[in-house]
């Protein structure tokens, strides 16, 4: 029963549409903190994960140029500085002018930077593909086996497993900076009444720049994770990840930032297995029609539950 079913939809199906949620679920958690806090959906957070990506590869070039093989997990962390340095950047020079104009106003402004940032990476690294493989794959090193029984179950690359790992610890300290500290507990206040949170003596402005740097922290992590996982860059890998990320956000719940994990999980899961072989041999449906499935998804829950499951905002 295992060789004939659970092997191939646990390898090929399962685990990779968990992968997948794991990167949805990092996105969406900057753009749900980011449309919860600032109200508005940030267009340019698909180009952040991808600038960091790119920031990434560049730090491992530098390390390998210098006779030191960086594994990418090393090499985001001084990649992380310089994307929240960009998220800063642009919220003081960008969104800070429009804060306090009609909201549509704000989101053209990130649909500009979003533009201008995909430019800036195409005239800086290149409009082609870059390999991302270094550090990553060698030879005799790249499985995890793990046998029962029926001999072989579970095989996993370690790619994978960085990526379980990583996205375990970053929503574990999440939940610690949003219930434990002072900053974190500021930030859903903000979240939930921005004026009142104001008459309380909580400083608005020190509570975004805490968002921005949070939500740069993840999209950094999201956007290394989807390099490491398909190992490549290419300045469109954002903007492809944008939609399905907003799925899981809607999903999970405006400003609801463990919503908007189990939303990601759910879209990365839904898109995954909506290409399994549930019926005879061939796919339920085909691979190419993967992001048709976030958006559907999407879709129905604004018209279902616009407060998602986890009953966020609804604007």
């Amino acid at each position: 029963m295992w060789d004939a079913f659970g092997f191939e939809f646990v390898n090929f199906y399962f685990i990779p549409g968990l992968v997948l949620g794991c990167i949805y679920a990092l996105g969406a958690i900057g753009i749900t903190l980011t449309f919860g806090i600032l109200r508005f959906a940030n267009f340019a957070h698909g180009e952040i994960m991808m600038s960091g990506a790119y920031l990434t590869w560049t730090m491992m070039a530098i390390a390998g140029a210098a006779g030191l093989a960086l594994h990418p997990l090393v090499a985001m962390v001084p990649a992380t500085f310089i994307v929240i340095l960009l998220f800063l950047g642009t919220d003081r020079y960008f969104y800070k002018p429009f804060r306090k104009e009609d909201t549509i106003k704000v989101v053209m402004a990130s649909f500009g930077m979003m533009l201008i940032i995909r430019s800036a990476v195409q005239v800086i690294w290149g409009p082609n593909q870059l390999t991302f493989v270094p550090g990553i794959a060698r030879p005799n090193a790249t499985l995890q086996q793990i046998t029962g029984d029926f001999g072989t179950m579970i095989i996993m690359p370690n790619k994978h497993i960085f990526i379980f790992a990583g996205t375990i610890i970053i929503v574990i300290a999440l939940s610690y900076l949003l219930n434990r500290t002072r900053i974190g507990k500021a930030m859903r206040a903000v979240s939930d009444s921005p004026d009142l949170a104001h008459v309380t003596g909580i400083d608005v402005d020190k509570v975004i720049r805490a968002t921005w740097i949070v939500g740069g922290i993840c999209a950094m992590a999201a956007g290394v994770f989807l390099a490491m996982d398909i190992q490549m860059l290419e300045t469109t890998m954002g903007f492809r990840m944008l939609l399905p990320m907003f799925a899981a956000a809607i999903l999970g719940g405006i400003g609801k930032p463990y919503g908007a994990v189990f939303g990601g999980l759910v879209i990365g899961l839904a898109e995954e297995l909506s290409a399994y072989p549930w019926i005879g041999d061939a796919p339920l449906l085909s691979p190419g029609y993967k992001t048709g499935v976030a958006f559907a998804i999407m879709v129905i829950m604004l018209i279902v539950r616009p407060q998602g499951l986890f009953k966020g905002r609804s604007f």
